[in-house]
């Protein structure tokens, strides 16, 4: 036993199992850790500031094997109103150019992930006077109007738009793009039946038929960006707006989706929980993350909670202080990943209280490790 593997052991927290290797089409990862996509408005103008490029290299360098940006609106007017987030166009790609060289010289791949707020009041309409929300049925969540419905010929302009945007991507160096499709917002949104009450071919009672288009957006991202570039898409069952909701009831639907994107292209799909240990269904223990793996032979990331005691959204609404987790739910994690639940972690929070967080937990020096504190998300 080496002495780093002795530290570990004594301390409690072997991640040994998670420090393997992995190869998702051309990329190869060194390790499994991911940095998830969150923002910190950072950008100015849909541009990263210096700050920002500086904030992902410094994870980089710190470890973590994979960084995903914080949502990047694509480049079409309704994908964002609000200029504190990311906007990848002709204008910002210089940019983000140099964000994705900061990355690769700490040692660090990076993918751009791709982003429409649909249906959501993300604030900023002020400076966009002519700004219009679009949506599957002009809804921000069941019951509360928003904006209107997009036509057949605005979403194919959205399709369009995603696929130029990670073109692009490719172009200015990124390592592969991350589709947002979780938690409430434009592809999320064509998904949720509360959401989307749609009539024609992108609506219908099943989750397969829901899923017509976030499947042509991947299809149309692997057609432009070619068959090698990996695509990841990030999902989730709860939504900002509403932390029970389901698209998928049972494994079944939840099958229906993770077919039709694996077919239309996706490489990899990233699942957002809240905890990373909560079951999704009774009669199994498996997170939301196990039931996708046990359903493709896609890479799976899972994300919820690693790292701290409290889920992201009591963090958000300042309802509760996270505070690190024991040996035990680092055990857990281990477990899972060993039992074959997922491929890879991702590690938000966690990150952002301290950008050698990875490296501190492969070499046992969780003591010096600085815990999150809320104060960290200094836009709130």
């Amino acid at each position: 036993m080496t002495e780093v593997q002795e530290a570990r052991a004594g301390a409690g927290h072997d991640i040994t199992p998670l420090l393997q290797p992995l190869r998702v089409g051309s990329l190869r990862l060194p390790n499994r850790f991911v940095m998830p996509g969150m923002q910190r408005a950072w950008c100015v103008g849909g541009a990263p500031t210096s700050r920002l490029g500086e904030y992902y290299a410094r994870r980089a360098a710190g470890g973590t094997a994979l960084v995903i940006t914080e949502a990047c609106a694509i480049d079409h007017p309704s994908a964002t109103s609000n200029d504190l987030f990311g906007w990848i166009t002709a204008a910002t790609a210089d940019a983000w150019r140099s964000c994705v060289a900061g990355v690769h010289r700490a040692g660090g791949r990076i993918f751009l992930q791709l982003w429409h707020q649909g249906g959501v009041d993300t604030g900023g309409t002020e400076g966009k006077p002519g700004f219009v929300a679009l949506s599957p049925s002009g809804l921000e969540r069941p019951g509360k109007p928003f904006g209107r419905p997009a036509s057949l010929a605005e979403l194919a302009e959205i399709k369009r738009a995603f696929a130029d945007s990670a073109a692009r991507a490719r172009e200015i160096g990124a390592d592969g793009v991350e589709v947002h499709a979780c938690h409430g917002y434009l592809l999320d949104q064509f998904l949720w039946p509360g959401t989307n009450q749609r009539a024609d071919r992108y609506g219908g009672p099943t989750l397969g038929e829901r899923a017509t288009f976030p499947a042509e957006v991947v299809a149309a991202i692997r057609a432009a960006a070619g068959p090698d570039f990996p695509i990841s898409v990030r999902l989730s069952q709860w939504k900002e707006a509403d932390y029970d909701a389901k698209i998928a009831d049972t494994s079944d639907e939840l099958g229906q989706l993770v077919t039709a994107l694996r077919s239309a292209g996706a490489g990899l799909f990233h699942v957002s929980t809240r905890r990373f240990w909560t079951p999704e269904w009774d009669g199994s223990d498996l997170g939301l993350a196990g039931w996708v793996k046990s359903l493709t032979d896609a890479p799976v990331i899972a994300v919820g909670s690693v790292g701290l005691d409290v889920d992201v959204m009591a963090t958000l609404t300042g309802s509760a202080e996270a505070r690190p987790t024991g040996t035990a739910a680092i055990e857990d994690l281990v477990r899972r990943f060993q039992r074959g639940d997922f491929d890879l972690v991702s590690v938000g929070r966690s990150l952002i209280g301290d950008p050698d967080w990875v490296a501190k937990m492969r070499d046992g020096r969780m003591n010096d490790i600085r815990p999150f504190r809320r104060a960290d998300l200094d836009f709130l």
